[in-house]
């Protein structure tokens, strides 16, 4: 397994979401990007982290990043949770764990099969800036942390 540590090139992954394809990293470049890998809409704290980035999205904007989110959970389970809780940023679904676990180093749950928490924040150039691995439900990035970081990366020029 291969951790993405700060500096490598985020790889590429294709998902498909409500709206259609995605590509990532092409989908972020030329803006700050944040990509957060979760369990699934069953977990409590997954539900709790992507409601929190739905909620931050003024101040993400502000800070010029975009928010992708990929998860195993099928289609009607995916649209009726963006449904629910009014996520307006795209939402992977159906991904193929094993492969997103090769690409980034996700940790990836036997049986049943679902990824673990994991999240990236990337530059504009499609490179990681911070990497964070989860074995479990908790352990994962916080929009503010996010903002933060991208606010004292632009003040540093």
């Amino acid at each position: 397994m291969t951790l993405l540590r700060p500096g490598d090139e985020f790889p590429a992954l294709t998902a498909t979401t409500a709206d259609g394809q995605l590509d990532l990293p092409d989908a972020l470049t030329g803006h700050f990007g944040v990509v957060l890998v979760n369990r699934g809409a069953w977990c409590p704290y997954c539900v709790a982290q992507l409601r929190s980035f739905q909620r931050a999205q003024p101040k993400l904007a502000e800070v010029d990043a975009k928010v992708v989110a990929l998860w195993v959970d099928d289609e009607p389970t995916t649209k009726e949770f963006i449904a629910k809780n009014g996520i307006a940023f795209p939402l992977g679904y159906g991904v193929d764990a094993s492969a997103v676990a090769a690409a980034t180093g996700a940790f990836v749950n036997p049986e049943p099969v679902f990824l673990q928490s994991t999240g990236f924040v990337l530059d504009p150039a499609s490179r990681v800036m911070v990497s964070v691995y989860s074995s479990g439900a908790i352990g994962r990035l916080v929009p503010e942390d996010v903002v933060g970081m991208i606010r004292w990366v632009r003040s540093q020029g």
